[in-house]
């Protein structure tokens, strides 16, 4: 059977509480670009195309998922990744996106919309997602709280915890299906969730041109004791040699890239000791 890959709708549906939010994380990211469909429009399938759902599932549509990264350990440095190396490396490069999906319309706009895994349907090539948003928490005073599918949540704190439990709702299937693969517990690899939330919307805040509130904001969503989160936003300051500030954070799981180049590590990987991310940050600083 001949499966046709859907083209973009040309607009997100009229009433969209996010399209706005998405289309400012465009203009300042190009390398994502969020589709909104209408709710009778079927999620695009097809020759790059994967959906959330069928991710969650794992199967051959993970299969084909993970070949890609694979292919791409291969072509770039060399040599084979262990699998659940290859399976830690697409999960973030799915997770990482994602995440902002729900992040940055309550960054930007304190909107938070629910996206089951059967919303969303990711082109990893093209970085395009696509979503059928539903319904939404906002704030009282909110005009889109009069649009249809709004939940109105009575402060700030109630609209972190909307947050955490809507990523957790779309992020805890998918990370069912990933756990064969990866060698890990459920702690680790919530632990690595915890990390695509903070470290996805810290590089759109800095942007944006709001790195600052996009740390302080994170302080509080990941504070260090939300389930099923392990870990907290675990952001710090270190200080170059010439007093200059520079922002940090522990990460609570690590990538493995090392098993490929042990000499490379990120700079906010625990393998990471401060002075070699003092002297990288401040290189790049300098840069």
């Amino acid at each position: 059977m001949t499966v046709t890959t859907l083209p973009p709708v040309a607009s997100a549906p009229a009433g969209s509480p996010v399209a706005d939010a998405y289309a400012r994380m465009a203009a300042a990211y190009p390398g994502l670009k969020v589709v909104e469909r209408s709710a009778d429009e079927p999620s695009p399938r097809g020759v790059g195309w994967v959906g959330a759902d069928a991710l969650a599932h794992g199967g051959a549509a993970l299969d084909a998922f993970l070949a890609w990264d694979d292919e791409q350990v291969l072509r770039d440095y060399g040599r084979r990744a262990r699998p659940d190396v290859v399976a830690s490396f697409g999960l973030h490069r799915y997770a990482w996106p994602v995440c902002l999906l729900f992040t940055v319309p309550w960054f930007l706009e304190r909107r938070v919309p629910e996206l089951p895994v059967d919303a969303v349907s990711y082109h990893r090539t093209r970085g395009v997602m696509s979503v059928r948003t539903g319904s939404f928490a906002c704030l009282p005073g909110d005009p889109a709280a009069l649009l249809p599918g709004a939940r109105v949540v009575p402060d700030e704190n109630a609209l972190r915890d909307e947050v955490r439990a809507a990523v957790s709702r779309h992020l805890g299937p998918v990370l069912e299906g990933f756990r064969p693969r990866m060698r890990r517990g459920p702690r680790a690899l919530w632990g690595m969730a915890t990390d695509e939330v903070a470290e996805s919307l810290w590089y759109i805040g800095g942007l944006l041109g709001e790195e600052d509130r996009a740390r302080a904001e994170l302080e509080l969503l990941l504070p260090g004791a939300t389930a099923p989160y392990t870990g907290g936003a675990g952001f710090r300051t270190l200080t170059a040699e010439d007093g200059t500030p520079l922002p940090t954070r522990d990460r609570a799981s690590c990538c493995f890239f090392y098993t490929i180049r042990p000499e490379d590590t990120c700079t906010t990987c625990p393998r990471t000791c401060d002075a070699e991310r003092i002297a990288r940050l401040s290189a790049e600083a300098a840069g």
